[in-house]
């Protein structure tokens, strides 16, 4: 492999550690209703774990509930016992046909603990950019040592693939910051 191609899959490494955040920020519950609470739940579905997703349809009608209408009315009893044992803790409410979920305001003490859960979050994603880093680097170190490239060169893709990681970690700061924002906001 050459500096760019080195360079590329830095980069791309790097986006999806960060896409990785952006679908753990969308699983963390805030005030609002949305879809993607839902998206990590399975269901035991006649002894399969299945998503909720793919047997049901999930819907947000307001900002406070989510809807999930199974397409085999067998399945309701399953979905709901399967939201029950997620971590969420929320309480669905079954109407025969319809699985209703109100999300209740948060207290202060609970935004507290998911401020720190997004923290701990982005600091997972910093770590990850940091070891395509280490990763990058090594590779280029390899490259200089069966003199592919020069020292020069070497140390040049260094700095570009720091550039890169400063890049990535600022970005994850901002994601964190404004996820924390949103937490916060009542």
């Amino acid at each position: 492999m050459d500096i760019d191609g080195i360079l590329l899959d830095t980069e791309d490494r790097m986006e999806k550690a960060l896409a990785s955040l952006e679908r753990e920020f969308a699983k963390l519950r805030t005030g609002r209703a949305t879809t993607a609470l839902v998206d990590g739940i399975k269901a035991d579905y006649y002894g399969t774990p299945t998503p909720i997703s793919q047997m049901a349809s999930v819907a947000v009608p307001d900002s406070r509930t989510i809807t999930i209408q199974p397409w085999d009315k067998g399945g309701i009893s399953v979905v709901e016992k399967a939201i029950l044992k997620s971590d969420l803790g929320l309480t669905p409410v079954n109407d025969g046909r319809l699985i209703r979920i109100s999300i209740p305001p948060l207290t202060e003490e609970r935004r507290k603990e998911l401020v720190k859960v997004s923290r701990k979050y982005g600091e997972d994603a910093k770590v990850a950019i940091r070891n395509v880093r280490r990763d990058a680097n090594d590779s280029l170190k390899k490259l200089e040592k069966d003199k592919t490239i020069t020292e020069d060169e070497q140390k040049k893709a260094e700095a570009d693939v720091q550039k890169l990681t400063d890049r990535f970690v600022a970005e994850t700061d901002k994601k964190c910051a404004a996820k924390e924002k949103e937490i916060m906001d009542i």
